[in-house]
C-alpha cells in the first residue's frame, strides 16, 4: 500500500519532470509558441513533454561533430527508451539525468491520455530520415516526410485536448504539413549548410535552378520561381486545414488561430523578399503580436 509520503514524493518528482520539459519548450521555440499560456493549463505540461521528446530527438539528428552512425544510434536508443516506458514506482529512484526527466513526464502523459506510440515512432522515423536523406525527388516524397515529421504533433495535441476524429486529423495534418513546409523555406540557407534540400528536385529542374548558386549563397530568378511554386502549394495546405481552427473549443481555438496566422505571415514575408534567406531570414517577433491578436479576433470562420 502506498503511503501518503510516498505519493507526495512521486507527485513532486513528476512536477519536476514536467517543469524541465516546459523549460525546454520555452528555450527552443521561435515562430510558434509551444505549450503557451493560451492553451488550457491542464494541457500545457503534456504538450511540453511531447515537445521535449521530439526536440531532443531532433537534436540527435543534427548533433554537431557526430558521424551519421552515431546519430542513428542515439535515435535508436531514444526509441528503445520510448518503447520501454513504464511508470516510475512509488518510492523508486529519482530520475538520474535530464533525459530521464523527459521520459518520466512523457510516460505519464502517454498513460493519462492513452496516446498512440505509433505517432512517436513516426517522429523518430522522420528524424532518422534526416540523417540519411538529403534530397527529395518529388512533392509526394516531401509530403511523406511531413506526414511523419509534423503531422503526428498535431494529432497528439488533439488527443491531449480530448479530440479523436478522423476529419479533424485530416485538417490538422494539412496545417501541420504547411507549418513544416514554411519552416523549410524559411530555413533554406540553414538546411543547405547541412547538405539538405527540401525543395523537390522536380521543382528545381522545372524552374532550371542550379544547386551551385546555393553554394554561392545566391537566390537566382530560377530559385525564386521554384520557391514560389512550392510556397503556393504550401498556401493551399494552409487553406485546406484552416477549418480545424474553428472545430475545436475554448483556448485551443485561439492557439490554433494564432499559429495559422503567424505561419501565414512568415510565408508572406518570405515571398516579399523573394525567398532570399541567405541575406535575411524572416521570423516573428513580439512586435507582431498586436496585429496577430487583432486578426484572430476578427477571424472569419468561413473565408
Amino acid at each position: 500500500m502506498v503511503s501518503a509520503l510516498e505519493a507526495q514524493i512521486f507527485s513532486d518528482r513528476l512536477s519536476s519532470a514536467y517543469a524541465h520539459c516546459e523549460q525546454i519548450a520555452r528555450q527552443h521555440y521561435e515562430n510558434f509558441p509551444v505549450a503557451s499560456r493560451l492553451l488550457p493549463a491542464a494541457m500545457r505540461p503534456h504538450i511540453a513533454a511531447i515537445y521535449a521528446f521530439a526536440r531532443r530527438a531532433d537534436d540527435f539528428a543534427d548533433e554537431p561533430g557526430f558521424a551519421d552512425a552515431d546519430r542513428l544510434r542515439l535515435l535508436d536508443e531514444w526509441g528503445q527508451r520510448l518503447r520501454g516506458q513504464t511508470p516510475v514506482p512509488h518510492g523508486g529512484q529519482t530520475p538520474g539525468d535530464t533525459d530521464e526527466l523527459i521520459f518520466h513526464a512523457l510516460g505519464n502523459t502517454i498513460r493519462e491520455h492513452n496516446l498512440p506510440i505509433a505517432l512517436f515512432e513516426d517522429l523518430l522515423s522522420a528524424f532518422r530520415q534526416d540523417v540519411v536523406t538529403t534530397r527529395y525527388a518529388t512533392w509526394d516524397d516531401v509530403l511523406d516526410y511531413c506526414r511523419r515529421s509534423a503531422n503526428p504533433v498535431g494529432r497528439l495535441v488533439l488527443r491531449v485536448a480530448g479530440y479523436d476524429d478522423p476529419r479533424l486529423d485530416a485538417r490538422s495534418d494539412a496545417v501541420c504539413t504547411a507549418l513544416q513546409l514554411t519552416n523549410f523555406w524559411q530555413d533554406l540557407a540553414i538546411d543547405w549548410s547541412r547538405g539538405r534540400l527540401y525543395v523537390p528536385l522536380a521543382d528545381r529542374d522545372r524552374a532550371g535552378a542550379a544547386e551551385a548558386d546555393l553554394d554561392a549563397g545566391t537566390l537566382t530568378r530560377e530559385w525564386h520561381a521554384a520557391l514560389r511554386a512550392v510556397a503556393a502549394r504550401t498556401r493551399e495546405l494552409f487553406d485546406q486545414g484552416r477549418p480545424v481552427c474553428d472545430a475545436v473549443r475554448g483556448r485551443l481555438r485561439w492557439e490554433l488561430r494564432l499559429t495559422w496566422l503567424g505561419a501565414s505571415r512568415v510565408l508572406d514575408r518570405l515571398d516579399a523578399i523573394g525567398f532570399d534567406v541567405f541575406h535575411h531570414r524572416p521570423s516573428l517577433t513580439m512586435s507582431d503580436a498586436p496585429a496577430l491578436v487583432w486578426q484572430a479576433i476578427r477571424w472569419d470562420p468561413k473565408p
